[in-house]
């Protein structure tokens, strides 16, 4: 069978232009997104009394259908004294959420953090308006 037959078959554009389904409904993807939110905020960098979230360290956080969590995170400083921890940290926070099969920390620096990334929340806790 040819591509041009395939394409006209009608099972096939059918197919093709139905929406793809994901195993999580709109709503159990809410709830998991403020529980992973949630989790989140426990993971505290050791010298800023601000949590990591409301810092701005975290970049992507991409939930499977399968409900394996992919965090893209960043420093303060590609220097931090817990760069080898704070991942480990940031995984052990997640995998903690009800329903979440694994979690993965990738540390990244690109862009670099700078303090524009922060909340009003945390501006306003390390005195920075």
């Amino acid at each position: 069978m040819t591509d041009d037959a395939i394409q006209d078959n009608d099972a096939f554009k059918a197919a093709w232009d139905e929406p793809q389904k994901s195993a999580l409904s709109q709503a159990e993807l809410d709830t998991l997104t403020e529980d992973l939110i949630e989790a989140l905020k426990t993971v505290y960098d050791p010298e800023i009394p601000v949590d990591i979230y409301e810092l701005g360290l975290i970049y992507r956080v991409d939930v499977s259908d399968d409900r394996d969590v992919v965090v893209d995170m960043t420093l303060t400083a590609p220097g931090c004294p817990v760069a080898g921890e704070m991942p480990g940290w940031v995984e052990t926070a997640v995998e903690k959420v009800p329903g979440v099969r694994s979690a993965k920390a990738n540390l990244v620096f690109d862009p670099p953090w700078d303090a524009s990334k922060m909340s009003d929340e945390a501006k306003l806790a390390l005195n920075m308006f």
